[in-house]
């Protein structure tokens, strides 16, 4: 098959994108590889599949509409994963806009290439941000996500809406993936798994919020991608019986489908920290400071529904995945 990838780039997205190619599909990358992180290591996670015979990788911001009419009406994809966002919780109280253009002016740029060419199915993805407020413990699909705490988080939650209305109008089946805490080899910066390894061996100081009294659902990457490219290969379809006063708010009449990417099981913020301390022989200098903005006190997923649909299971423990990235960070960095 020929898939779209956008945000090939990306953590999540070269991932993705590497386990599409070893399954003998043809991929179509693009990334408009802004400086939010730095673009080397984009660059370099590119590398690894840029000169694959079923690759091809275009430069292109998805807030471009011609660019992506164009694109969407020369590949005609048969099925688009659509990874490509503007990221993290704390940037969008600083650079709302980018939020905007990106999350949600791309997001309807690529549902629009995705109606126009007959596109099988778009998985896109979604985030553990959108559960918000919500204190009820594991977060189910079938919870209400009305009250995020970030702009971030609300750009998401309009994501699944907005794909909710394509697949009602224009039957275009889509899958909403909320992922939980993604870590490991190649990950993004901005994140804590990377930022602690980083501060940790340069012998700088690490911030740990809320006192260190917070909880996790760390997934590695590539239990991630498992469940990224099982939740591909279940296609939604039109469930006529279903009404809104009886369905969970991540299924609906039309081929529409949400699920939970994660581990199932909460780390504490310190056991994380310490599970680095450890790997790297090295103890953390730490300054201990509230709560911010844009944080949730604990994340937690349940995947019942994700495993009933693709047999999803997590595999990697925090020990492995820790190992891992660490391993990873010393070969790229230090090296």
């Amino acid at each position: 098959m020929k898939y779209l990838v956008t945000g090939a780039a990306g953590f999540i997205g070269a991932a993705t994108s590497q386990k599409l190619l070893a399954a003998g599909h043809v991929v179509v990358g693009i990334d408009n590889l802004n400086d939010y992180y730095d673009v080397n290591l984009k660059l370099a996670r590119l590398a690894h599949f840029e000169d694959h015979i079923n690759f091809s990788f275009i430069k292109m911001d998805i807030a471009d509409r011609d660019a992506m009419n164009i694109l969407f009406e020369a590949e005609q994809f048969d099925r688009v994963i659509h990874l490509a966002a503007q990221a993290g919780v704390r940037y969008s109280i600083e650079n709302p806009h980018a939020y905007a253009d990106s999350n949600l002016v791309g997001h309807l740029n690529v549902l629009e290439g995705c109606r126009h060419t007959n596109v099988k199915h778009l998985v896109y993805a979604s985030s553990s941000s959108v559960y918000g407020l919500n204190e009820k413990t594991p977060f189910a699909t079938h919870d209400s996500v009305d009250h995020p705490v970030s702009l971030y988080a609300a750009t998401k939650k309009a994501n699944e809406l907005m794909a909710h209305s394509y697949s009602h109008l224009y039957n275009l089946p889509t899958t909403g993936l909320r992922f939980f805490t993604v870590y490991g080899p190649w990950g993004r910066p901005d994140m804590a798994p990377y930022i602690f390894t980083k501060k940790i061996l340069n012998g700088n100081v690490i911030d740990i919020n809320n006192n260190g009294d917070m909880w996790r659902d760390f997934t590695y990457i590539d239990d991630i991608v498992e469940g990224v490219i099982r939740s591909v290969n279940v296609v939604p379809t039109n469930t006529p019986q279903w009404k809104v006063e009886d369905g969970s708010p991540a299924s609906s009449s039309a081929p529409y489908a949400i699920y939970n990417i994660g581990h199932g099981s909460p780390i504490n913020l310190m056991s994380f920290i310490d599970s680095i301390e450890s790997e790297l022989g090295i103890e953390a200098k730490k300054n201990f400071r509230g709560m911010q903005a844009g944080d949730v006190y604990k994340t937690y997923a349940d995947t019942q529904d994700l495993f009933e649909a693709t047999g999803y299971k997590p595999e990697v423990n925090i020990k492995e995945g820790v190992k891992n990235l660490v391993s990873w960070y010393k070969k790229f960095y230090l090296e």
